[in-house]
């Protein structure tokens, strides 16, 4: 048999092979790609990893005890104190969050929003407080203020004739500590006070000498207004001032204490021990002294 032969045409090339630069250079790329991809989700997986800061997690409870207890009048004084804490504790906090230390910056800028409202109200709570407090302490040592002086003027039977009242309008003195008997104070509440009438030579069951006045409340204010004998005091010659005296002997539509309404009005007596010359009115038993003054002739 004939070999058979295969003629290979030198004008014919050979098949060539792609090359492999671009193959190569695309895997590359995507292993390139593949690395970053990696590379980044390890970083978010570092991140979410931190742990989260204890002094935001102060800085936040803090925050929230201190605003609580902020209105409260007194017990605000440590919430200013916790808030000023709590904000020390946010900055540390919001630093380190920064830096990448730890994590909780948003706990932390929470933390330092309530440290700041906090002290805020309770600067606000603490100057209407103190203005407040200020206000009724006053009123404890001096008594409700006298607004206006009604101008009525009576002769005061200081014997055992009663005397004519006489009604003159006018300013009145604004010095409330020389009225004359007759005239009315209306104090700032609306309650209107008057000294109508002095009675002596009055005697007790012993024989002792008892002075009556006469006094009549006026409510004119919105609100309930009280009345009480020991609302008045009375001082004699020798500059002693004293509470009512009991005298059951002579005692006639003697006051007593109560609540008057809005537009309700009460007289009574009260009985003072010996002869006086000057009838005091005290808003409450706190007082310590009157500048309301009715002067016995």
């Amino acid at each position: 048999m004939r070999a058979q032969t295969t003629a290979i045409n030198p004008n014919i090339s050979a098949p060539m092979a792609k090359p492999p630069s671009r193959a190569a250079g695309g895997t590359a790329s995507s292993a390139h790609t593949e690395s970053r991809t990696t590379s980044s989700a390890h970083t978010e997986l570092v991140d979410t990893n931190r742990p989260t800061s204890a002094a935001a997690i102060t800085s936040l409870v803090l925050g929230i005890l201190a605003i609580a207890t902020s209105f409260i009048p007194i017990i605000n004084n440590a919430s200013f104190f916790g808030a000023l804490i709590g904000l020390v504790f946010s900055i540390i906090a919001i630093i380190g969050a920064r830096k990448g230390q730890k994590s909780g910056q948003g706990i932390a800028i929470a933390g330092l929003i309530l440290a700041l409202i906090s002290i805020v109200i309770v600067l606000a709570t603490q100057s209407l407080f103190s203005a407040t407090l200020g206000d009724l302490q006053d009123e404890l040592e001096h008594g409700s203020a006298p607004v206006a002086v009604d101008g009525s003027n009576a002769s005061a039977n200081t014997s055992n004739t009663s005397g004519s009242a006489t009604k003159s309008k006018n300013s009145g003195p604004q010095d409330y500590s020389s009225l004359t008997i007759g005239q009315s104070v209306t104090l700032k509440d609306g309650l209107v006070i008057s000294v109508d009438n002095v009675r002596t030579g009055l005697e007790k069951y012993d024989g002792s000498a008892v002075t009556e006045i006469t006094v009549t409340y006026q409510n004119t204010g919105s609100k309930n207004a009280t009345f009480n004998a020991f609302d008045w005091k009375a001082q004699d010659a020798s500059g002693a001032i004293r509470s009512q005296d009991f005298v059951v002997s002579v005692s006639e539509n003697e006051l007593h204490s109560g609540e008057l309404a809005p537009g309700g009005t009460v007289s009574g007596n009260v009985y003072f021990e010996g002869d006086i010359t000057k009838v005091y009115y005290y808003s409450n038993v706190f007082q310590t002294g009157s500048d309301i003054c009715w002067l016995v002739s």
